[in-house]
């Protein structure tokens, strides 16, 4: 688990990158990236090319995503520290790394056996704690340790998972890209009361499909 000063260096400039070009502007965001060695969470051969702005492809025909996803979705989901946050695609775990270290308390749920697997064994090696980390169908949520106070969902989904809204708090947020399989469009859901939503839009992206059952 080589963390060199050299890979150190190159995350400071993908900071640099992602608060002067991106336009980010969340500290606990820009110090989370700067934080988390990205080049630990995907193939050794990417290992060069791990800070710039490039999905990579993972296990299961995922992917990576672009650190400007991460640091935007991180960004929009205005994560203070303690709060109970559900991620839905666990994927290799760089994401849920970046909400771990901006002190979230991280529920995550991955519907790929190989994915959970490499996450859960990243996770040790790097001593990591998620509060759980469950291998299952994103769409239901985690109903038992709900509510949450927010909500990141890493994967397009065609329809919105609305199970997964009723596990969230009053005041809490929702970031997910929903659209077909080619083109998403990255929204932000606040619930302002029990049965109450208000709908942010924050132009397109492209993410992997969610999988899971579409009946919730």
């Amino acid at each position: 688990m080589h963390d060199s000063f050299v890979h150190k260096g190159k995350r400071k400039i993908l900071v640099e990158y992602l608060r002067h070009k991106i336009g980010i502007s969340d500290e606990n965001v820009l110090s989370a990236m700067s934080e988390v060695p990205r080049h630990l969470f995907i193939e050794s051969i990417f290992e060069d090319y791990a800070y710039e702005d490039r999905a990579f492809p993972i296990l299961s025909h995922q992917t990576i995503s672009h650190p400007s996803t991460v640091a935007e979705q991180s960004e929009l989901l205005q994560v203070r520290p303690g709060e109970k946050v559900l991620e839905i695609g666990t994927g290799c775990g760089y994401q849920t790394a970046v909400l771990l270290a901006m002190k979230a308390l991280v529920y995550t749920v991955e519907r790929q056996k190989d994915l959970f697997d490499f996450s859960k064994k990243k996770f040790r090696e790097l001593h990591l704690n998620p509060k759980f980390q469950s291998f299952g169908d994103g769409f239901a949520g985690l109903p038992t340790f709900a509510p949450f106070d927010k909500i990141i969902v890493t994967c397009g989904a065609s329809v919105l998972p609305t199970e997964l809204l009723k596990q969230l708090n009053v005041g809490g947020k929702m970031v997910i890209p929903l659209g077909p399989t080619d083109e998403q469009i990255l929204y932000r859901f606040t619930k302002t009361a029990p049965t109450q939503f208000e709908k942010e839009e924050f132009g397109a992206y492209k993410f992997v499909p969610m999988l899971g059952n579409t009946n919730h």
